[in-house]
């Protein structure tokens, strides 16, 4: 039987550059019909899938339980510095050496930092097909997708290459890093829309977050499809996107595109939703005392990304503060009644959490008898402010819990 990986070699890669071509010229559409992306886009998916009988573990050395406030994933090629990198950062000595290949299995440490005790997972070094399962590519990308932020370890005169082939190995099973869902996607079951423009889907949630969701999917029982376009797309039209619903059996759904810059990958990315994760990326360029000062230069001027020197320590802690950033957590107080706050040990939330979620991480049970809380802080309008379990909290705020529990 044909694996997916051949399934994907059949696919020619003459055709495949015509299809990409079609997304920037006037092709005609035959082009994506004989050989929709979709098709590539459902079996690189399919990589990452456990076969039929096949057991959920990650793979010997890679089931390491998630711990701690936050996870950070080592991402990168061998011989690097992930494993010094590590030992730098944390109590963990992971085995370091000249040679290629060291570290062989995901390797656990603890970053204690403002507060927060966040897991540092070292991962074996990435090669070319990995997303394949070329050694053991599966079992480090499966273990990647689990963090909350990945640190792409460079060789800062490598530069070019590394990136554009690590990038392309994550983003074929389905990692898009630094980018936000393209979609909102309405299952079938939701509550009823009144799709007459789509007035009622426009107006719902955040308006910074409508801002950046540009495709709106939701699946029906019957009725066909409807496909409104905001604005004159650039590189998508009706029969893209009919062709490309139909190849994934999605014969009855509305949809809405509001952004004229969509592309092909985006609407496949909506559809294919269950198997792709948005994560932070932080490019991290080790070795730096290798390249020129005008390079260096160059090289920590661009977006999410920074540079260091593991042999020379240099750098390491910027590093550190850096992901501390990127993560956005916050360090929340608490306050007994009649007693000074304890400033020595902070509860770590996430970002935007709100007083419910204080609760959850005190105890399950606290918001079951919740009363009201009273906030000291950059949240609180003034001081104290009495707020309900919905107050969204800040970095550092003192909380004073207020329960109807009585003895």
């Amino acid at each position: 039987m044909v694996n997916i990986t051949e399934k994907i070699k059949e696919i020619p890669s003459r055709s495949l550059e015509r299809v990409r071509s079609f997304v920037t010229s006037a092709l005609p559409i035959r082009f994506l019909i004989n050989n929709p992306p979709s098709k590539l886009a459902r079996y690189r998916a399919q990589l990452l899938e456990p076969g039929p009988g096949a057991g959920g573990g990650g793979g010997a050395g890679f089931d390491v339980s998630k711990s701690g406030d936050a996870r950070i994933a080592l991402v990168g090629f061998p011989s690097v510095g992930k494993s010094t990198f590590l030992s730098k950062i944390t109590k963990t000595k992971s085995e370091v050496a000249a040679y290629s290949f060291t570290t062989l299995t995901a390797i656990p440490g603890v970053l204690e930092y403002g507060g927060a005790e966040i897991q540092i997972l070292d991962l074996p070094g990435i090669i070319e097909g990995a997303a394949e399962g070329k050694g053991r590519g599966r079992q480090v990308i499966s273990a990647a997708k689990t963090s909350d932020l990945i640190l792409m370890i460079l060789d800062a005169s490598k530069k070019a290459e590394q990136r554009a082939l690590l990038e392309a190995e994550l983003e074929a099973v389905g990692i898009r890093l630094n980018r936000e869902p393209p979609y909102v996607f309405i299952p079938v079951g939701c509550i009823p829309c009144v799709f007459a423009g789509f007035s009622e889907l426009e107006g719902n949630g955040n308006a910074d977050e409508d801002e950046n969701r540009n495709i709106y999917l939701k699946p029906k029982t019957a009725g066909g499809m409807k496909i409104t376009f905001q604005t004159p797309p650039k590189n998508i039209d009706q029969k893209m996107v009919y062709n490309i619903l139909r190849d994934y059996k999605i014969l009855n759904c509305e949809v809405l595109v509001r952004d004229e810059n969509v592309t092909v990958d985006d609407f496949i990315d909506v559809i294919m939703k269950d198997h792709r994760k948005y994560i932070k990326c932080l490019y991290v360029y080790n070795k730096i005392d290798s390249v020129s000062l005008d390079f260096l230069d160059k090289l920590a001027r661009e977006d999410h990304t920074v540079v260091m020197s593991c042999e020379l320590d240099l750098g390491i802690q910027d590093v550190v503060e850096r992901c501390w950033r990127e993560l956005r957590l916050i360090r929340i107080y608490t306050k007994r009644k009649g007693v000074d706050p304890d400033f020595s040990e902070a509860l770590i939330v996430r970002n935007k959490s709100s007083i419910e979620d204080v609760c959850d991480q005190i105890h399950r049970s606290l918001k079951d008898t919740f009363k009201y809380a009273l906030v000291w802080g950059a949240s609180a309008r003034h001081v104290p402010q009495r707020v309900g379990l919905g107050h969204v909290v800040a970095d550092e705020d003192v909380v004073s819990i207020v329960s109807n529990w009585r003895a």
